[in-house]
């Protein structure tokens, strides 16, 4: 009998504490879900998505200018005839190695997040 007992105050308490729990968590999902959160998020998005969007069309337009002007070039315009371009000591042929400028986030570079509490 103090088994059974045992057991079923047990599978009560752990019930009750999940169904507390479960609780918690649907009122979160709820809270995170309000209208008022969605438009704040949204709109930090859009923010985000516009500046970046200006912040690459400054740097694409001074690309150009510079190119424009004279002040910028690529390996290609240095580069003559019969000359040969080496990757780990491997020749390639043109065409082959595309090389992208590794680019940071501000927020990374400076070790501060984005998170909002």
């Amino acid at each position: 009998m103090m088994k059974r007992l045992t057991w079923f105050l047990g599978g009560a308490a752990a019930g009750i504490a999940g169904a507390s729990v479960a609780k918690k968590k649907v009122k979160a999902a709820a809270a995170e879900l309000a209208p008022s959160n969605i438009a704040r998020k949204t709109t930090d998005r859009v923010r985000d998505a516009v500046q970046e969007g200006k912040r690459a069309m400054r740097a694409k337009e001074a690309e150009m200018r510079a190119r424009l002007d004279g002040r910028s070039g690529t390996l290609a315009d240095d580069l003559a005839e019969g000359d040969t371009v080496l990757v780990d000591g491997q020749p390639v042929e043109p065409g082959q190695v595309i090389v992208l400028k590794q680019v940071r986030d501000r927020n990374e570079a400076s070790g501060r997040s984005r998170r909002r509490a």
